[in-house]
């Protein structure tokens, strides 16, 4: 069978498994496994930021462990929560999000409820 080829479709569903990273099959992906996030070995730091941002409020949550796939993921909870906007970066030392709006709040409950350490600037 070609290398090349990719799975279109099939009503088999061990075959309809794709990888998160690299959207192929699973059977066929060579990406390396990631280890899975250990959540009370980290404190994820809250903070706000307007400078250099036009004048808008951004809650940034930092100290988070560099992984794609945990950071995308928590990035896609947390800006459902808070019905706002967002990124992560995987730049510098550490992992980054950050959600557009002061969501301080909800963004505690949720990563607390979640069993992930929090500190920062923020009143309970």
């Amino acid at each position: 069978m070609n290398d090349n080829a990719r799975l279109v479709y099939s009503s088999d569903p061990s075959k309809n498994q794709n990888c998160p990273k690299c959207k192929e099959i699973v059977a066929a992906c060579s990406c390396v496994p990631e280890e899975a996030v250990v959540k009370s070995k980290f404190v994820a730091i809250i903070r706000l930021e307007k400078q250099g941002r036009g004048g808008k409020t951004v809650t940034v949550i930092d100290g988070l462990p560099k992984q794609e796939l945990f950071l995308r993921e928590l990035t896609t909870k947390l800006k459902k929560k808070c019905g706002s906007g967002g990124t992560y970066s995987l730049e510098g030392k550490e992992g980054l999000i950050e959600i557009q709006g002061d969501k301080r709040e909800p963004i505690v409950k949720h990563l607390e409820a979640d069993g992930i350490r929090v500190k920062g600037d923020f009143k309970r």
